[in-house]
């Protein structure tokens, strides 16, 4: 689903900036955004442009604050533009400030991208109408709901939008993104920098990979929590 060499490319000219818009909001999985974003700052002239509604530190579903140091209105021609997930993103999705930034943004950006459930705020913007994409395993019906085609890949790019499927996925989006950007060796030497070298202890990452009772279990935890659908 995903091809290096049909895309454009960035970064290569000497002084250019990339700049890289990571939308951020209350219960986000902090390792949605903080994974791709280690992956994509170490871009040659990258600009990241942490984003919000309102600018200042917002609370991940695990606790941990991220800072906002712009306000959505002051980042308005992103090149690139990161929507992270949640394991309830309806606040985010429901926002009309969010979705307004999305629509105007992704009119000018070279990449627009979501990890998780972040893919449901980019549907919910229209973004996704026609398309085909992925989200997080527990949400993929609610693709659908906004016109996507919902397909069970790591990484679905369809045109210049990009999806990831979950929190390792996303990484691996933000390094074939970085070899769009800026060709297979930058890529791989980001890599390699960060040592992204996965060998899971087992083999439970997807709902295709695990055991029926793990699954299960997986289900009811997140149910409890909050259905991560729209």
């Amino acid at each position: 689903m995903f091809g290096i060499a049909a895309g454009p490319r960035l970064g290569h000219s000497r002084g250019m900036t990339i700049e890289i818009a990571v939308l951020i909001y209350d219960g986000l999985t902090a390792l949605d955004a903080v994974g791709p974003m280690q992956v994509l700052s170490a871009l040659p002239g990258a600009s990241v442009k942490w984003v919000a509604a309102e600018p200042g530190p917002k609370r991940s579903d695990a606790g941990v604050a991220l800072v906002a140091d712009h306000a959505l209105g002051a980042v308005p021609r992103p090149d690139i533009v990161l929507v992270p997930g949640a394991m309830d993103v309806r606040p985010a999705a429901g926002d009309p400030r969010v979705l307004e930034w999305l629509v105007a943004v992704h009119r000018t950006t070279t990449w627009t991208t979501s990890v998780c459930t972040g893919a449901l705020i980019l549907g919910a913007a229209g973004i996704l109408r026609g398309l085909q994409a992925t989200t997080h395993w527990g949400a993929m019906d609610a693709l659908a709901k906004f016109g996507a085609k919902p397909v069970s890949e790591r990484v679905v790019r369809d045109g210049r939008v990009i999806t990831a499927a979950g929190v390792s996925p996303g990484i691996d989006m933000a390094l074939r993104l970085a070899a769009l950007v800026a060709g297979e060796q930058v890529a791989q030497t980001i890599q390699l920098m960060i040592e992204y070298d996965p060998d899971p202890p087992y083999r439970a990452g997807s709902p295709t990979a695990a055991p029926a009772d793990v699954v299960a279990r997986a289900r009811r935890a997140l149910t409890r929590s909050a259905a991560p659908t729209t």
